[in-house]
């Protein structure tokens, strides 16, 4: 019988859990509590407990090549970092192209997903949903979780000394939609994330004074990297991960602080990390040093307490008649529909498989798509992780000893605690992770074999961006249009930009881009060798 499959949230994980479950040949039934699909991307004017909530003004900080399903480019002629408005449009396409809208169920909430008695031999679940006041009650061989992980604001107001005094408005970023009603305001913004940089930066321009409260600092990247060329295309490169993971920690310590400082030097604008070595996901804004040098934005450190009006920081500055005070501090994991044993989290560290399953179930007959954090985006990363999940729940892929398992979530997480910070723990390397997850499957490239077979394409795959495309050149689910869209990516990426012609459009040289890194970490070796 073919096994039928629970998927929660329509979202981007949510869709592509789908498009798996048909690829493989499984019956998938999706649950949205939404009106349409999109998760995260829909935007409502006003927030909904239990769903994420973006802002009117949220742009991609992915771009549309490094962004997209590996089998459904972007029209040529969209931008390449979206509005989300542009994506979703992008996600109602992808949808609708595959066929994915029939098995969705909208305005559906999942209020309970337990085990069956007998699940210990066959792996099932009771699965309760509401609709329009309605319970129903349906039986699932497997259950896909893509429901995110920016649907339950963290609001630590018990960390902030007096802010029960404090007379003036309080809330989470995810409350946060639009800057006009905070004109002439003094607002207060706590956190340094993306939704904090965007928000502060977003209210200099109608506010009186934004402030930035921060703990720890971040690195503020743009989307416009060198040459002007987006970011992610010249930075998320397999040959930049190989110097990043095999040069000694001192010079790729060394050449990371250079690159996050190749646009401003973060100690003269107050955003430094505590700790710079740290590979924690950089902010992506274009636009706050320039609000920081024209005084509409000021940085502070941690605040102290707040009294029934200011916020007093721990440098002991004070900032006086504050209107209102916008918590950006990220999210909590929760799952409100399934028993807290299944799924375990301890201050951020979450205890699955490769980001995805619970080791400790009898049967791996659940699975959490799109959990983890990395500087790739989204899209390909949860079509990789369902793609592998699918199988495991077909059968096709089997899952090693639950001790086996848990050894390998500890060493995970030892490197991720090395390499990101405890602050950071589901963060990981994308391309270490992608490729780990297309080897189990048998879809990751052989870059070796395509130097010998197919020269041109293997330079763009190693040292040109790493795209999703590469990861359906193979094994199953591999798409026969995914060499030339390797091949003609920089041709997408250049056509919304060069709307003026003024010459041939030049793409970056893959030479070029790799012979810097590698001539300055010679040139540092031989200097360290020479003074010590």
């Amino acid at each position: 019988m073919v096994k039928k499959v629970a998927i929660i949230g329509a979202g981007i994980s949510g869709l592509a859990s789908i498009r798996s479950c048909l690829e493989e040949g499984l019956e998938p039934t999706c649950f949205e509590k939404g009106e349409d699909v999109g998760g995260l991307w829909k935007f409502s004017d006003h927030a909904e407990e239990g769903r994420a909530s973006i802002y009117r003004s949220v742009f991609t900080n992915s771009s549309k090549e490094m962004t997209c399903f590996p089998d459904f480019p972007f029209p040529d002629d969209f931008p390449n970092f979206m509005h989300n408005s542009k994506l979703q449009e992008y996600i109602t396409a992808f949808a609708k192209e595959k066929n994915l809208l029939r098995y969705i169920q909208l305005k559906t909430l999942v209020s309970s997903v337990n085990k069956r008695p007998d699940f210990s031999v066959t792996g099932q679940w009771d699965v309760i949903t509401e609709k329009d006041g309605k319970k129903e009650s349906a039986v699932f061989d497997a259950v896909m979780i893509c429901s995110g992980h920016h649907v339950y604001p963290n609001l630590p107001k018990e960390s902030f000394q007096g802010l029960q005094l404090f007379k003036g408005k309080c809330f989470h970023s995810w409350d946060y939609k639009e800057p006009g009603i905070f004109k002439g305001k003094r607002v207060l913004v706590i956190g340094l994330g993306n939704s904090g940089c965007d928000i502060a930066s977003e209210l200099s321009h109608t506010a009186e004074q934004v402030i930035v409260s921060s703990r720890s600092g971040s690195w503020v990247m743009s989307r416009v990297w060198h040459g002007g060329y987006p970011w992610d295309m010249m930075f998320i490169t397999r040959f930049e991960t190989f110097l990043n993971n095999n040069l000694p920690t001192v010079i790729s310590d060394w050449w990371y602080v250079k690159q996050m400082n190749a646009r401003f030097k973060h100690e003269n604008y107050g955003l430094m990390p505590l700790n710079g070595t740290l590979r924690k996901e950089p902010v992506f804004n274009d636009e706050l040093p320039a609000r920081i040098l024209c005084g509409t934005v000021t940085v502070k450190p941690n605040v102290k307490e707040f009294t029934e009006t200011s916020a007093i920081f721990e440098d002991g500055t004070v900032f006086e008649a504050i209107d209102c005070v916008i918590f950006a501090t990220g999210y909590s994991y929760a799952y409100p529909f399934l028993d807290d044993s299944i799924i375990k989290s301890r201050d951020n560290e979450v205890t699955l498989f490769k980001g995805i399953f619970p080791p400790s179930l009898e049967k791996p007959t659940m699975a959490v798509i799109g959990l983890v954090q990395s500087l790739g985006a989204v899209i390909p990363t949860t079509d990789l992780q369902s793609r592998w999940a699918v199988r495991v729940i077909k059968g096709t892929c089997t899952l090693p000893s639950v001790k086996d398992m848990m050894n390998d979530i500890d060493e995970k997480m030892g490197k991720k605690l090395k390499w990101f910070g405890k602050s950071n723990t589901i963060q990981t390397d994308y391309i270490v992770y992608m490729d780990e997850l297309a080897s189990l499957i048998g879809a990751k490239p052989n870059i070796p074999w395509l130097f010998l077979t197919d020269p041109k394409l293997a330079l763009e795959v190693y040292f040109g961006p790493c795209s999703s495309y590469q990861f359906r050149l193979v094994g199953p689910g591999k798409w026969p249009g995914a060499r030339n869209a390797i091949l003609t990516q920089w041709d997408r990426t250049l056509k919304p930009t060069t709307t003026r012609i003024v010459g041939s459009p030049l793409k970056p040289c893959l030479f070029c881009s790799w012979f810097r890194p590698v001539l300055i970490s010679v040139l540092s070796i031989a200097a360290f060798l020479v003074l010590f």
